[in-house]
């Protein structure tokens, strides 16, 4: 039955690609003939009102608590399956994907920066409701409330496994996405966590040509590779990772013992279920301590290389805030002027500047010194993910069990009913013979 309506769902989702490449308004704008006009296209949908603000605020945690519920109380994966569903027409093709917890933490740091910004209490709990439940009861944001992990999950139909040393190393990938998303965030550049989300132009059925392509990419690949953008690149996923690694409970496969079946292996379709290890031999532990402590002394090594290098990235970075690229086009004009024709952008940007260059020149030296302190907090902040995962991998803690990985585990609950001993308690399949008393 699931397997059904996921195949019915990869189909909906390639018809809506084809319906966003081919589409045209109902009601077109009006032809400007002769003319260079372009009609611009809102960014965001309409603002809501405040009380259905709140009521978005109530359905989402009442979501999460389902959520936690499903997962740990009724273990069931047809449960989590019918409220992704929910959570993808809800949060996903209803509210236009705005405001998702997944951008909400750019809302943060840019009012932290900006006192005339006051960060909205909807804003706040979107943002920090699914961390604090992953400290708890880890990623069950992910497992069923999130619609962009739920339009992957949708789409999944034979799953491949990415092997383990390149599941690592694109590991890294979302925290470099969260620490330059709040780079801009803070500095007043964008919130480009949004702008570059390869999904929420799906749920608003409109987009630029570069992102809807991004998002057929990843739904194309997601066919095959379990959830790859919330592995491999969603910045709050890599938030909810390193929270949920702290949770005060965690998914256990078999409600017994296990019995090494490696059902729950084949089952998990995010490689994050991790095989028994037997503890280090007495012989080996002095390797591996030596080894551990060369991780440890490496980490504030990276850390300031890589606060170096963001230090180094800083100039370039700033060129993509609009008040320093202002600035500095004005001041190339006034040393090599250009003649830029009529009307044009940069015509009308530089006649601006002209009106009070102190202030645009004043306001750019502002934003450089800001850019300066946060390319170099971020390439830190690289170097320190970089050697805590070196550290993470030098270290062989000892398992009986096959369990899922803290982080890795998207709480989706596939792996319980592949666990003989789950089928045997919900009646499933009939118990095992115990062997007669001697």
């Amino acid at each position: 039955m699931l397997r059904r309506l996921k195949f019915i769902g990869a189909l909906g989702a390639l018809l809506l690609l084809a319906f966003l490449a081919s589409a045209e308004p109902r009601f077109p704008p009006p032809d400007f003939v002769d003319t260079n006009h372009l009609i611009p296209s809102p960014a965001t949908p309409a603002a809501r009102q405040l009380w259905l603000q709140y009521a978005d605020t109530g359905v989402f945690l009442a979501a999460l608590g389902t959520a936690v519920w499903l997962i740990y109380q009724k273990r069931s994966r047809r449960g989590i399956f019918w409220l992704s569903l929910f959570s993808l027409a809800y949060f996903g093709f209803y509210r236009k994907g705005c405001i998702c917890p997944i951008g909400s933490p750019q809302n943060v740091v840019y009012g932290l920066f900006n006192p005339e910004y006051a960060v909205p209490v909807t804003v706040l709990i979107f943002c920090f409701a699914p961390i604090v439940t992953a400290l708890f009861a880890g990623r069950a944001f992910c497992a069923g409330v999130c619609p962009q992990g739920a339009l992957q999950d949708f789409m999944l139909i034979k799953p491949v496994k990415v092997p383990f040393w390149l599941e690592q190393a694109l590991g890294v990938v979302p925290y470099v996405f969260l620490g330059a998303g709040l780079i801009y965030a803070a500095t007043g550049t964008g919130f480009v966590v949004c702008r570059y989300d390869p999904f929420v132009p799906f749920f608003r059925l409109s987009g630029g040509t570069f992102i809807l392509t991004a998002g057929a990419l990843f739904l194309v690949a997601g066919m095959f590779v379990g959830r790859p953008y919330c592995r491999f690149l969603c910045p709050y996923g890599g938030l909810l990772r390193l929270a949920s690694l702290a949770a005060k409970w965690r998914v256990r496969v078999t409600p017994d013992t296990c019995t090494q079946c490696r059902l729950c292996e084949q089952s998990c379709p995010f490689g994050a279920m991790r095989e028994p290890a037997p503890a280090a031999h007495p012989g080996a532990l002095g390797a591996e301590r030596r080894r551990l402590g060369w991780m440890l002394a490496l980490l504030p090594v990276l850390v300031a290389a890589g606060a170096w290098a963001g230090g180094r990235f800083s100039p370039a970075a700033a060129q993509v805030n609009p008040a320093v690229a202002l600035a500095e086009r004005y001041t190339r004009q006034q040393k090599t002027p250009v003649q830029y024709g009529l009307m044009t952008p940069e015509a009308l940007s530089l006649e601006r500047a002209a009106d009070n260059p102190e202030a645009v020149l004043k306001a750019a030296a502002d934003l450089r010194h800001r850019f300066d302190l946060a390319c170099l907090l971020f390439g830190g902040w690289i170097g320190l993910v970089i050697g805590v995962k070196l550290v993470a991998l030098s270290v062989r803690p000892g398992r009986t069990d096959y369990e899922p990985d803290r982080g890795a585990c998207l709480s989706c609950a596939r792996c319980f009913t592949s666990c003989p001993n789950e089928r045997v308690r919900l009646g499933w399949m009939p118990a095992p013979d115990k062997p007669a008393a001697s």
